[in-house]
Protein backbone atom coordinates (compact mmCIF):
# COMPACT_ATOMS: atom_id res chain seq x y z
CA UNK A 1 0.00 0.00 0.00
CA UNK A 2 2.47 2.33 0.73
CA UNK A 3 4.23 1.09 -2.59
CA UNK A 4 1.67 1.89 -4.38
CA UNK A 5 1.40 5.62 -2.75
CA UNK A 6 4.79 6.15 -3.47
CA UNK A 7 3.87 5.56 -7.07
CA UNK A 8 1.52 7.36 -7.57
CA UNK A 9 3.06 10.89 -5.70
CA UNK A 10 6.23 9.83 -7.89
CA UNK A 11 3.28 9.73 -11.14
CA UNK A 12 1.77 13.05 -10.25
CA UNK A 13 4.97 14.77 -10.00
CA UNK A 14 6.70 13.60 -12.92
CA UNK A 15 2.77 15.16 -14.65
CA UNK A 16 3.26 18.31 -13.24
CA UNK A 17 7.09 18.74 -14.05
CA UNK A 18 5.93 17.53 -17.99
CA UNK A 19 3.25 20.18 -17.54
CA UNK A 20 5.76 22.93 -16.52
CA UNK A 21 7.53 22.20 -19.75
CA UNK A 22 4.89 22.42 -21.51
CA UNK A 23 3.91 25.71 -20.36
CA UNK A 24 7.60 26.73 -20.71
CA UNK A 25 7.95 25.84 -24.47
CA UNK A 26 3.95 27.54 -24.83
CA UNK A 27 5.59 30.52 -23.33
CA UNK A 28 8.85 30.70 -25.44
CA UNK A 29 6.82 30.24 -28.57
CA UNK A 30 4.23 33.25 -27.48
CA UNK A 31 7.24 35.61 -26.93
CA UNK A 32 9.03 34.90 -30.20
CA UNK A 33 5.56 34.93 -32.45
CA UNK A 34 5.24 38.68 -30.52
CA UNK A 35 8.93 39.74 -31.06
CA UNK A 36 7.81 38.22 -34.78
CA UNK A 37 4.40 40.84 -35.23
CA UNK A 38 6.80 43.41 -33.44
CA UNK A 39 9.26 43.85 -35.76
CA UNK A 40 7.65 44.93 -39.05
CA UNK A 41 6.78 48.34 -36.86
CA UNK A 42 10.30 49.43 -36.52
CA UNK A 43 10.53 49.35 -40.19
CA UNK A 44 9.47 52.56 -42.29
CA UNK A 45 7.10 52.48 -44.76
CA UNK A 46 8.26 54.11 -48.20
CA UNK A 47 6.44 57.83 -48.68
CA UNK A 48 3.36 57.59 -51.05
CA UNK A 49 4.01 58.45 -54.69
CA UNK A 50 3.72 61.97 -55.50
CA UNK A 51 0.42 63.05 -57.58
CA UNK A 52 0.84 63.32 -60.93
CA UNK A 53 0.53 67.01 -62.30
CA UNK A 54 -2.24 67.97 -64.03
CA UNK A 55 -1.75 68.88 -67.33
CA UNK A 56 -2.50 72.60 -68.96
CA UNK A 57 -4.62 71.97 -71.92
CA UNK A 58 -7.19 73.23 -73.93
CA UNK A 59 -9.09 73.08 -77.26
CA UNK A 60 -7.43 74.90 -80.06
CA UNK A 61 -11.07 76.99 -80.57
CA UNK A 62 -11.18 78.24 -77.11
CA UNK A 63 -7.70 78.98 -77.02
CA UNK A 64 -6.91 80.83 -80.34
CA UNK A 65 -7.68 84.48 -81.26
CA UNK A 66 -9.75 85.04 -84.75
CA UNK A 67 -8.06 88.35 -85.13
CA UNK A 68 -4.47 88.76 -85.88
CA UNK A 69 -2.96 91.31 -82.92
CA UNK A 70 -1.60 93.99 -85.98
CA UNK A 71 -0.27 96.89 -82.94
CA UNK A 72 1.68 94.28 -81.17
CA UNK A 73 2.76 92.52 -84.39
CA UNK A 74 4.45 96.08 -85.44
CA UNK A 75 6.11 96.63 -82.53
CA UNK A 76 7.61 92.99 -82.24
CA UNK A 77 8.47 93.59 -85.67
CA UNK A 78 10.10 96.72 -84.90
CA UNK A 79 12.34 95.46 -82.04
CA UNK A 80 10.89 97.79 -80.14
CA UNK A 81 9.91 97.39 -76.13
CA UNK A 82 6.64 95.91 -76.16
CA UNK A 83 3.53 96.98 -73.49
CA UNK A 84 0.65 95.28 -72.51
CA UNK A 85 -1.53 96.50 -69.38
CA UNK A 86 -3.97 93.62 -68.10
CA UNK A 87 -6.94 95.53 -66.89
CA UNK A 88 -9.82 93.98 -64.90
CA UNK A 89 -10.57 93.19 -60.94
CA UNK A 90 -9.57 90.49 -58.44
CA UNK A 91 -8.49 87.56 -60.72
CA UNK A 92 -6.44 90.33 -62.81
CA UNK A 93 -5.60 91.35 -59.59
CA UNK A 94 -4.38 87.70 -58.41
CA UNK A 95 -6.90 86.97 -55.85
CA UNK A 96 -6.68 83.43 -55.03
CA UNK A 97 -3.01 83.26 -55.57
CA UNK A 98 -0.52 82.54 -53.20
CA UNK A 99 1.80 85.53 -54.38
CA UNK A 100 1.60 88.61 -56.81
CA UNK A 101 3.83 86.13 -58.60
CA UNK A 102 1.71 83.70 -59.53
CA UNK A 103 -1.12 86.20 -60.82
CA UNK A 104 -2.06 86.07 -64.46
CA UNK A 105 -0.32 88.75 -65.93
CA UNK A 106 2.96 88.16 -64.02
CA UNK A 107 3.58 84.61 -65.36
CA UNK A 108 1.73 85.81 -68.67
CA UNK A 109 4.91 88.07 -68.92
CA UNK A 110 7.33 84.98 -68.20
CA UNK A 111 5.54 82.84 -70.92
CA UNK A 112 6.17 85.94 -73.43
CA UNK A 113 9.67 86.08 -73.02
CA UNK A 114 9.66 82.37 -73.63
CA UNK A 115 8.22 83.02 -76.89
CA UNK A 116 10.22 86.21 -77.67
CA UNK A 117 13.66 85.40 -75.86
CA UNK A 118 15.78 88.74 -75.64
CA UNK A 119 12.61 91.16 -76.24
CA UNK A 120 11.93 94.07 -73.79
CA UNK A 121 8.26 92.61 -72.89
CA UNK A 122 6.43 94.25 -69.71
CA UNK A 123 2.61 92.98 -68.62
CA UNK A 124 1.32 95.62 -66.17
CA UNK A 125 -1.23 94.28 -63.80
CA UNK A 126 -4.17 97.10 -63.42
CA UNK A 127 -6.48 95.18 -61.45
CA UNK A 128 -8.64 96.02 -58.81
CA UNK A 129 -10.61 94.42 -56.63
CA UNK A 130 -14.27 94.71 -56.32
CA UNK A 131 -14.57 96.29 -59.95
CA UNK A 132 -16.94 96.94 -62.53
CA UNK A 133 -16.55 98.10 -66.20
CA UNK A 134 -17.26 101.43 -65.16
CA UNK A 135 -14.92 101.78 -62.46
CA UNK A 136 -12.34 100.21 -64.78
CA UNK A 137 -13.09 102.76 -67.62
CA UNK A 138 -12.71 105.68 -65.24
CA UNK A 139 -9.52 104.39 -64.55
CA UNK A 140 -8.41 104.33 -68.05
CA UNK A 141 -6.53 107.50 -68.73
CA UNK A 142 -3.92 106.88 -65.22
CA UNK A 143 -3.81 103.34 -65.55
CA UNK A 144 -4.04 102.60 -69.47
CA UNK A 145 -3.44 105.42 -71.74
CA UNK A 146 -0.61 106.73 -69.95
CA UNK A 147 1.14 103.83 -70.32
CA UNK A 148 1.33 103.51 -73.81
CA UNK A 149 0.11 100.15 -74.03
CA UNK A 150 0.23 98.34 -77.34
CA UNK A 151 -2.12 95.63 -76.46
CA UNK A 152 -4.87 95.59 -73.77
CA UNK A 153 -6.39 92.87 -71.82
CA UNK A 154 -9.53 93.70 -70.57
CA UNK A 155 -11.51 90.61 -68.18
CA UNK A 156 -14.77 92.11 -67.23
CA UNK A 157 -18.17 90.73 -66.14
CA UNK A 158 -17.66 88.97 -63.24
CA UNK A 159 -18.82 91.56 -60.71
CA UNK A 160 -22.05 92.94 -62.03
CA UNK A 161 -23.21 89.26 -62.51
CA UNK A 162 -21.76 88.39 -58.59
CA UNK A 163 -24.06 91.89 -57.66
CA UNK A 164 -27.24 90.46 -60.18
CA UNK A 165 -27.15 94.21 -62.15
CA UNK A 166 -29.20 93.99 -65.15
CA UNK A 167 -27.33 93.31 -68.19
CA UNK A 168 -27.90 95.81 -70.72
CA UNK A 169 -26.47 98.81 -68.94
CA UNK A 170 -23.52 96.80 -68.70
CA UNK A 171 -23.35 96.29 -71.99
CA UNK A 172 -23.82 100.15 -73.36
CA UNK A 173 -20.29 100.70 -70.83
CA UNK A 174 -18.84 97.83 -72.81
CA UNK A 175 -18.82 99.04 -76.19
CA UNK A 176 -18.00 102.47 -75.29
CA UNK A 177 -15.13 101.28 -73.12
CA UNK A 178 -13.81 98.88 -76.11
CA UNK A 179 -14.17 102.22 -78.79
CA UNK A 180 -12.07 104.60 -75.91
CA UNK A 181 -9.27 101.85 -75.73
CA UNK A 182 -9.27 101.19 -80.01
CA UNK A 183 -8.83 104.73 -80.10
CA UNK A 184 -5.47 104.60 -78.31
CA UNK A 185 -4.24 102.74 -81.35
CA UNK A 186 -3.98 98.95 -79.41
CA UNK A 187 -5.01 95.56 -79.65
CA UNK A 188 -7.95 94.85 -77.33
CA UNK A 189 -8.72 91.30 -76.10
CA UNK A 190 -11.46 90.72 -74.08
CA UNK A 191 -11.44 88.26 -71.24
CA UNK A 192 -15.07 86.36 -69.92
CA UNK A 193 -15.94 85.26 -66.14
CA UNK A 194 -14.26 82.98 -65.09
CA UNK A 195 -16.33 79.27 -64.28
CA UNK A 196 -16.21 78.84 -60.72
CA UNK A 197 -19.51 77.84 -58.41
CA UNK A 198 -20.22 81.15 -56.96
CA UNK A 199 -20.57 82.44 -60.31
CA UNK A 200 -22.24 79.80 -61.78
CA UNK A 201 -24.89 80.07 -59.14
CA UNK A 202 -26.08 83.68 -60.71
CA UNK A 203 -28.71 83.20 -63.13
CA UNK A 204 -27.19 85.69 -64.88
CA UNK A 205 -23.96 84.46 -65.95
CA UNK A 206 -24.79 82.83 -69.50
CA UNK A 207 -26.03 86.14 -70.33
CA UNK A 208 -22.98 87.82 -69.69
CA UNK A 209 -20.80 85.55 -71.25
CA UNK A 210 -22.74 85.39 -74.78
CA UNK A 211 -22.67 89.37 -74.17
CA UNK A 212 -19.14 89.45 -73.92
CA UNK A 213 -18.93 87.46 -76.91
CA UNK A 214 -21.05 89.56 -79.02
CA UNK A 215 -19.35 92.58 -78.10
CA UNK A 216 -15.92 91.04 -79.23
CA UNK A 217 -17.77 90.25 -82.54
CA UNK A 218 -19.34 93.56 -83.00
CA UNK A 219 -16.22 95.48 -82.29
CA UNK A 220 -13.64 93.54 -84.05
CA UNK A 221 -11.54 92.25 -81.14
CA UNK A 222 -10.45 88.84 -79.81
CA UNK A 223 -12.04 87.37 -77.16
CA UNK A 224 -10.02 84.77 -74.66
CA UNK A 225 -12.52 82.01 -73.62
CA UNK A 226 -12.01 81.77 -70.20
CA UNK A 227 -15.12 80.66 -68.86
CA UNK A 228 -15.52 77.88 -71.96
CA UNK A 229 -11.90 77.08 -71.21
CA UNK A 230 -12.63 76.50 -67.36
CA UNK A 231 -15.60 74.66 -68.55
CA UNK A 232 -13.84 72.33 -70.49
CA UNK A 233 -11.51 71.74 -67.92
CA UNK A 234 -14.67 70.49 -65.39
CA UNK A 235 -16.97 69.07 -67.93
CA UNK A 236 -14.54 67.53 -70.35
CA UNK A 237 -11.45 66.78 -68.72
CA UNK A 238 -13.27 65.87 -65.04
CA UNK A 239 -10.54 68.12 -63.51
CA UNK A 240 -12.65 68.51 -59.84
CA UNK A 241 -13.26 72.52 -59.12
CA UNK A 242 -10.42 72.78 -56.32
CA UNK A 243 -7.79 71.79 -58.90
CA UNK A 244 -8.45 75.23 -60.35
CA UNK A 245 -10.64 77.10 -57.94
CA UNK A 246 -9.79 78.65 -54.87
CA UNK A 247 -11.31 77.66 -51.48
CA UNK A 248 -13.52 80.43 -51.73
CA UNK A 249 -15.11 78.66 -54.72
CA UNK A 250 -14.80 81.83 -56.81
CA UNK A 251 -11.45 83.03 -57.38
CA UNK A 252 -9.04 80.60 -59.61
CA UNK A 253 -5.52 79.39 -58.11
CA UNK A 254 -1.97 79.04 -59.10
CA UNK A 255 -2.47 76.39 -61.17
CA UNK A 256 -5.22 77.51 -63.20
CA UNK A 257 -3.37 81.47 -62.89
CA UNK A 258 -0.52 79.56 -64.53
CA UNK A 259 -2.65 77.70 -66.98
CA UNK A 260 -4.46 80.26 -68.39
CA UNK A 261 -1.05 82.85 -68.71
CA UNK A 262 0.01 79.60 -70.65
CA UNK A 263 -2.08 79.64 -72.77
CA UNK A 264 -2.94 83.00 -73.25
CA UNK A 265 0.61 83.68 -74.07
CA UNK A 266 0.54 81.35 -76.73
CA UNK A 267 -2.29 82.89 -78.26
CA UNK A 268 -0.71 85.98 -78.36
CA UNK A 269 2.36 84.84 -79.69
CA UNK A 270 0.50 83.33 -82.41
CA UNK A 271 -1.52 86.26 -83.23
CA UNK A 272 1.22 88.43 -83.04
CA UNK A 273 3.13 86.37 -85.36
CA UNK A 274 0.51 85.20 -87.77
CA UNK A 275 1.65 86.41 -91.64
CA UNK A 276 -0.88 89.74 -92.32
CA UNK A 277 0.82 92.15 -94.98
CA UNK A 278 -0.64 94.80 -93.57
CA UNK A 279 0.68 94.70 -90.20
CA UNK A 280 3.81 96.90 -90.93
CA UNK A 281 1.25 99.96 -91.72
CA UNK A 282 0.19 100.00 -88.04
CA UNK A 283 3.50 100.45 -86.25
CA UNK A 284 3.69 103.30 -83.74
Amino acid sequence: MIKTRSTMIAGLAGTLLALSGAAATLLALSGAASAQVAAPAHIVAPPPAPAAPVACTAPAAISHFERPLLHTMARLIGGLPLTIVALGSSSTAGAGASSPAASYPSRLEAELKQHFPGRDITVLNRGVNGDEADNMMARFQNDVIAADPQLVLWQVGTNSVLRDHPLKPHSVALHEGIDELKAIGADVVLIDPQYAPAVLAKSETPGMVEQIAVAAKDEDVDLFHRFALMRNWHEVQHLPFDVFVSPDQLHMNDWSYACVAKLLGTAVAEAATRPVASAAMHSR
